[in-house]
Formats: C-alpha cells, structure tokens, sequence
C-alpha cells in the first residue's frame, strides 16, 4: 500500500512527547518537511495532539503525532497532559524532545518511565544543540537542531533503526491459503460505511488474498449458495452479521470464518476475546455492558453495536442488560464498573490502540472480546470458525 492508500490503523504511530518549548514543534515541522505544527516562543502552544502522515523509508507510510507539553500548568493544562498520555496507547515508538544544553528534569524522566511501563522503544532527541558546544555522545541520544537542520537525517534513520523489527509479519488471510485457491468472501452491504465503499477489513481480505496468488470471489448472501454450486473453495469467510445464514449453506467440509475472527487474530487479542466470550454464561439480570467501537460513523436504526449485538445478547441468554457505548478514540481508563466488554473488530484502530484497551480489561479482570466471536459463539458455530486457525493451516 502506498501513503494514501493505507489507512491509519496500518501506519506505524510515531509520538513526538516533551516539555512546553522544548521544540517538539519545530522538531515535527522538519521531519515531515512541512509546517504541521504551530511554532511559537510562548509556551504551551502546542494545545492538543496534531497528526499528520508521511513516507519514512524503510519503514513506508507513518502517522507523525505533536502531543501538548507534558509539563503544562492549570486545569487546561491537565487536560492537556492527559491528552498527551493518552496518545501512548497508539504509538509504536516515542520520541522524547529535550534541549541539549541540560539534563533530563523530572517529568522527562516520569515518561521514560511511561514508555518503559507499557513497553513502548524511544528515543531522545536532544533538541537545540546550536546553543551549546558541551554534549557527549549517549546511548538513545540523538542530537538535533530544528532551527539549523542539524541531526534530522540521523534521527530518521535512528527511527527506522527502532522500528525494524515493528513490521507486523502475521497475515490477515494468506497464510491459510495455497496460490490458486478458491476464497469466497461472504460481503453483505453495510448501511454504517459510506457509500461506494466496501468496510476496511473486507478490502484488506481482497488485497490480502491477491497478493498471496489466491482468487477472491466476492458474493452477497443472497448469491452464496449459487456461488458455491460453481465453485470449490479453499475457504469461506463471511461478514459477521449473516452468520447464522452462511453457516446453514457451507458444507462442514469447507474451512468457514468470519473477517471478524481474522481480524482479531491479525491485531493480536483472538486468545483473549475467546477466553472472554464465555463468560457471557455467567452474566446476570442488569449486568452493564461496554460495547465499544473504533470508528465513529454515524449510527443507523438496525445498527449491530448498538442494536442488533443487545438484542442478539438477550434473545441468547434470556436476560436484561445495562449499556453503555463508547466510539472512536473515547474508550474509558476506568472500566470497574463493567460486569463485561463486547468490542469491534479494531479495523480502524491501530494494534497498539487495541492491545491497550484488551490489556486494561485485563487488568481490572473483565472480560472482553469482540463482535464476531460473540456472533459465532450465539450461532454455536465459534469451534467451526476458528478450526483453521487452530489448525495453523
């Protein structure tokens, strides 16, 4: 995929962090070469976090974020230190931006403790190394000036250095089939995603399914059972929501799974929403439920997360249940209060965004999977979608 082609849950998330002035800015404006970022010599202007994409060889597209400093002052200020921690839960590497003509001070040293905690690789750059002539080569230090020019190529290729082994090498789909093989993508028409457009995870599958030799056949439901009279494929996926109808007309000797599924093994938490599924067993009358998704898209009458999902819960377990619902980046830090979490698939956010969020429900001990594990385990037919993964074929 190219720069405009990939979507930002595809790119490699690089968050510029430091104090007010310290030239995270300046530093931003240089390394995409553009002028994202405003720059001024008053602290603080920086007031929320500004993203903006580009090519970084050899790592390929990139998303670039500009937090506020994280040593702002004020109840605005706190907002926006949260603002900038909160960012950590998407990036893939962090770029610490301090000055070069002194020591780290303490909140600097409180977030390479941040990045250390939640395991995330950093570099410090050491900003306006034109003021000073006494600096000494470090480890994971990079000199830099914004101002000059000075240190950009180096600090992109220590990047590119950090992120090398970043590269996710798991596959959506491919490396369950042989070249030639037959997939049928089972693709009914979303009313949530705009229109002319196929949902991402099903563009992804397509892409996917070429690049490995395979032929992806693309149906509607109602065209499935015509489709699979001419045709012996390899493997059937289908979307979620048509579960209960796909399941009906695949023959038990056809390896079917849904772009859910897949997806979830491709982000990384399928172990975690299959441990979670079964725990929609032990909910009770009035349990509160979290359903949560990635994008933000305007939300239709028979819409799943909010709609289809609850009624598909009750009519399943016999019981009531309390929800509330969360979209885009707005995902709680504090999930006490839940008895359960019921998420999407995660197209639209990055691994490290979704791996945060499974990790918090972990660790406050609730549990959480995602829609199309739910749908197959309410269909009863979640062993059958996830036999080829278990199989490792």
């Amino acid at each position: 995929m190219g720069l405009n082609s990939t979507p930002s849950s595809e790119r490699i998330h690089i968050g510029f962090f430091g104090i007010r002035n310290a030239g995270k800015s300046s530093l931003v404006n240089r390394i995409t070469n553009q002028d994202v970022s405003v720059v001024s010599s008053v602290k603080g202007t920086t007031t929320d976090s500004i993203r903006k994409t580009m090519e970084l060889l050899p790592i390929g597209a990139v998303e670039i974020i500009d937090t506020p400093g994280i040593d702002d002052e004020g109840e605005l200020g706190e907002k926006r230190i949260k603002s900038a921690k909160k960012i950590l839960n998407v990036c893939d590497i962090a770029v610490l931006v301090s000055e070069a003509d002194r020591d780290l001070n303490s909140a600097e040293k409180e977030l390479i403790s941040v990045f250390t905690e939640k395991k995330i690789p950093f570099i410090i750059a050491k900003n306006k190394v034109d003021l000073t002539d006494d600096y000494k080569n470090e480890k994971n230090v990079i000199y830099v000036s914004a101002k000059n020019n000075v240190g950009i190529n180096e600090l992109k290729e220590e990047i590119s250095n950090a992120l090398g082994s970043a590269k996710k090498e798991i596959r959506l789909v491919a490396d369950f089939i042989q070249e030639n093989d037959i997939v049928v993508l089972v693709t009914p028409i979303d009313e949530s995603a705009p229109k002319g457009r196929m949902i991402l995870p099903q563009q992804q599958a397509i892409r996917d399914i070429i690049d490995a030799g395979g032929i992806a056949v693309v149906v509607q439901p109602e065209q499935l059972a015509k489709t699979l009279k001419k045709t012996n494929p390899a493997l059937v996926i289908t979307d979620s929501q048509v579960f209960s109808k796909v399941m009906k007309l695949v023959d038990k000797s056809i390896p079917l799974t849904s772009f859910s599924i897949l997806l979830a093994r491709y982000k990384g938490f399928l172990d975690t929403a299959l441990n979670g599924v079964y725990k929609i067993e032990n909910l009770k009358d009035g349990a509160k439920i979290l359903i949560s998704e990635g994008c933000t898209h305007h939300r239709q009458c028979e819409d799943i997360g909010t709609v289809k999902l609850p009624k598909w819960l009750e009519e399943y377990t016999r019981k009531k249940f309390c929800y509330e619902f969360s979209s885009g980046h707005g995902f709680p830090e504090d999930l006490s209060g839940y008895d359960f979490i019921l998420h999407c698939g995660g197209c639209m956010l990055g691994d490290k965004e979704m791996l945060s969020r499974m990790n918090k429900a972990n660790e406050q001990n609730i549990p959480f999977t995602n829609y199309g594990t739910a749908i197959a385990y309410i269909n009863g037919i979640l062993e059958k979608s996830i036999e080829i993964i278990k199989d490792g074929k």
